[in-house]
């Protein structure tokens, strides 16, 4: 049997929870204490990240993406990667949005709202010290909690954007609640590996913390059974599959045009600044997890963040997939995208990444 190695806080450990779930892989679920850090996950995978799924032949594998993928390669059934085209380019594109931009509203939220912040606290509490008093737990969650709460300037997540952050994501709820209005999903009757990218910060932060839960069930109930049509531990007796021919619902393009707005130049200026790095660093193979700063725009609101090279690897997926387009197929990608959204997305990338041993290292023609 699979063990996921997680934690029920866990943007990240959610997403790859909700998968195993849709796909009615057998798992069992342990809690990622400080023991299980030390003797398995640190070991194994030389560094301190969960998820961690490990297979029943023993192959430890880190980084939610990475396990969806190995999991598809071998649960083929009801593929979360739609064939057509259009539905999959979709599919990578809001991946990409829900596990590298969605994270800010979900971190604003959880730190900067008193009531979510005493329940993240006590639930990293929990998973550091599952058998302790309440008293103990307190003071370990707050400990435990100490780094991503004082990771949101880092993030850009300051007083002066968490207004703009809030609009922003107020505006999400309410086009996503068009959309559920008619879907049960992103793309139909079935889950694409979008509606797994969303679901980690729409989940394990918007809807689990108290607060924010309250928000998303009164102002867009119908994001909050999706929600809940994803987190069913029944998931996998529901059938369904995508849209036919390869058809993208109009709800979804509001959501596409803000991911384009808010979240691609800053993959773009990653992509620059990523550019000059490996310039000056010419032999280095391991890419810093940041590498300088930038500003980001939300409206009218500007700030400044690190600079994350990691989040040019999940582009990399939805850009290369573009690239291999060709003829109709990518002709019809013109009744999503815009003129400057398809030019943003045939950006070339000078710099390859790969993510080998669990770290992210400049792509190499030998791959060694």
């Amino acid at each position: 049997m699979h063990k996921l190695i997680g934690a029920p806080v866990s943007l990240y450990t959610g997403k790859v929870r909700c998968y195993l779930q849709f796909k009615g892989i057998s798992f069992e679920e342990v809690l990622s204490t400080p023991q299980i850090f030390k003797e398995l996950i640190i070991p194994r995978t030389g560094v301190r990240y969960i998820p961690v799924l490990v297979t029943p032949d023993d192959q430890v594998i880190q980084d939610s993406t990475e396990i969806i993928d190995h999991l598809e390669h071998h649960f083929s059934n009801r593929s979360v990667y739609p064939a057509g085209p259009c539905q999959r380019l979709v599919a990578l594109l809001l991946e990409v949005y829900g596990d590298e931009w969605l994270v800010n509203p979900a971190m604003l939220y959880r730190w900067k709202i008193e009531e979510n912040r005493e329940f993240a606290i006590q639930e990293f509490g929990r998973t550091r010290l599952p058998g302790a008093s309440a008293e103990e737990q307190y003071a370990a969650g707050l400990e435990a909690s100490g780094p991503f709460a004082g990771a949101l300037p880092r993030l850009g997540i300051t007083d002066h954007s968490r207004a703009a952050i809030e609009q922003s994501y107020l505006s999400l709820l309410d086009e996503l609640n068009i959309h559920f209005s008619d879907h049960d999903y992103l793309l139909g009757d079935q889950p694409c590996i979008g509606d797994f990218g969303l679901i980690g910060p729409l989940y394990a932060h918007l809807y689990r913390d108290p607060a924010s839960g309250c928000l998303m069930r009164e102002r867009a109930p119908q994001v909050a059974c999706w929600v809940e049509r994803m987190i069913s531990p029944d998931a996998s007796s529901h059938d369904g599959g995508f849209l036919p021919n390869d058809q993208v619902p109009e709800t979804l393009l509001p959501i596409i045009n803000r991911m384009f707005d808010e979240q691609v130049p800053v993959l773009l200026e990653t992509a620059r600044q990523l550019k000059e790095w490996t310039e000056a660093n010419p032999d280095a193979e391991d890419i810093p997890r940041a590498i300088g700063t930038l500003r980001y725009r939300l409206g009218d609101m500007e700030e400044e963040r690190l600079v994350f090279p990691y989040n040019l690897w999940m582009w990399q997926r939805a850009h290369d997939f573009y690239g291999e387009l060709t003829g109709d197929h990518r002709a019809g990608i013109t009744a999503i995208l815009n003129d400057a959204q398809i030019h943003a997305l045939a950006t070339p990338l000078s710099v390859r990444l790969q993510r080998r041993n669990n770290k992210l290292k400049r792509h190499t023609e030998s791959g060694q």
